[in-house]
């Protein structure tokens, strides 16, 4: 809890996992053109790793083969100025092994962006962090 007069407190990492995987999009964070990033993909949990779909050689693919990126997921309530945030930090990589991309696509994971997206990334969160604000102030979970 921060003592900054608001009910903003930390997230456990079962929590943060929990709330990451009750949305269906979120924002990868990478470098491109040795320039911050950022892209909204949707997303599924697999085998403990964030998986996104994509095109082969999208900017999104290319600035993520093999780097360090971020990965941010949330849900707002403006009207209770209340709602979440987690981040997850970790290695990506693409998936090339046949049965790993076949059993990737059994999941059901659908890009929104139009054309072919047959291309799958994996992100292994190493740092997970997160806070949730309250509505109104008010304290709850861990808060209390």
């Amino acid at each position: 809890m921060y003592s900054d007069g608001s009910a903003l407190r930390e997230l456990s990492k079962d929590e943060c996992l929990t709330l990451m995987a009750s949305v269906l999009v979120g924002r990868v964070i990478y470098t491109r053109r040795a320039l911050p990033a950022v892209d909204l993909v949707s997303f599924a949990f697999h085998d403990g790793d964030i998986v996104i779909r994509t095109d082969c050689g999208g900017k999104l693919a290319v600035g993520a083969r093999g780097a360090v990126v971020a990965f941010e997921a949330d849900r707002l309530d403006p009207a209770d100025q209340a709602g979440w945030s987690v981040t997850a930090i970790g290695p990506s990589r693409e998936v090339t092994d046949p049965a790993e991309v076949a059993r990737l696509q059994a999941i059901g994971l659908r890009s929104w962006a139009p054309g072919a997206r047959d291309h799958f990334i994996r992100i292994s969160p190493v740092i997970l962090t997160g806070r949730h604000l309250c509505p109104g102030g008010a304290q709850t979970g861990a808060g209390r």
